[in-house]
């Protein structure tokens, strides 16, 4: 059974899908979402196979939803009534790309897609997370989940197995480790400084050497983060360029 998600601000859109996906015995409609930042959050609660995402919506669009989600992701397979988003949704390894109003053949071209396993490799689907870098995260705190715009995140912590991000004086729980996120994020704004660490660079308020070649970083929240020897010379040469 394949288990969908419906994305799309416009509640007639979701309808028409749903009666499409309803004709199909193997589909599944595990959730809906009218809008990118109740997307991502079903999405992360769900885990379906496929999701059906609108493109231009309220909040984040259906690009940058597809953007930020955690490896193993989901089919996606964009909806949008126009066709000018078709060769970045490809970008974001898309398995295919419906113009609507959708029809029954070009769905069933979509779901064969699907059944078929059909993903990117592994180095292309690295290629696009490289050149696609997430703006925001999904993250929990107790049972409810939160959008965190990347400006708001000062670190992010592994901390038993589990990934801490730190936004001010709230802190989030993320199920992505910190090698999934390494390979994600935007080196510009972002840097590894140790095996438990990555730090915001434009949060870092004073860097200052320890014993051993190591040295402590301190964010403009206050907290003190240990920097590995071998990342606190790239470290100062990141941050005074």
């Amino acid at each position: 059974m394949i288990r969908a998600v419906l994305v799309d601000d416009e509640e007639p859109a979701r309808e028409r899908l749903r009666r499409l996906l309803g004709e199909v015995p193997d589909v599944e409609i595990a959730g809906e979402a009218e809008d990118g930042e109740r997307a991502m959050e079903e999405i992360a609660r769900l885990a379906p196979d496929v999701v059906f995402l609108d493109i231009q919506m309220p909040g984040c669009t259906g690009m940058e939803v597809a953007a930020s989600l955690p490896s193993p992701r989901p089919h996606i397979i964009f909806c949008t009534a126009f066709d000018q988003y078709a060769v970045d949704a490809f970008e974001l390894s898309a398995v295919d790309y419906l113009l609507k109003p959708i029809n029954r053949a070009r769905l069933a071209q979509a779901l064969d897609r699907v059944r078929g396993g059909a993903k990117s490799d592994e180095a292309l689907e690295k290629a696009t997370l490289a050149a696609a870098p997430p703006s925001r995260f999904l993250a929990r705190r107790g049972s409810a989940y939160r959008v965190v715009p990347g400006r708001d995140v000062l670190c992010f912590v592994s901390e038993d197995g589990l990934t801490k991000l730190c936004a001010g004086d709230q802190h989030y729980w993320m199920s992505p480790t910190l090698n999934d996120l390494e390979a994600r994020l935007d080196p510009r704004h972002f840097f590894r400084i140790s095996r438990g660490a990555i730090v915001n660079l434009d949060a870092v308020r004073e860097v200052a050497p320890t014993a051993g070649g190591h040295g402590e970083l301190t964010l403009k929240d206050g907290s003190k983060h240990e920097v590995s020897r071998r990342r606190f010379k790239e470290l100062t040469e990141k941050l005074g360029a």
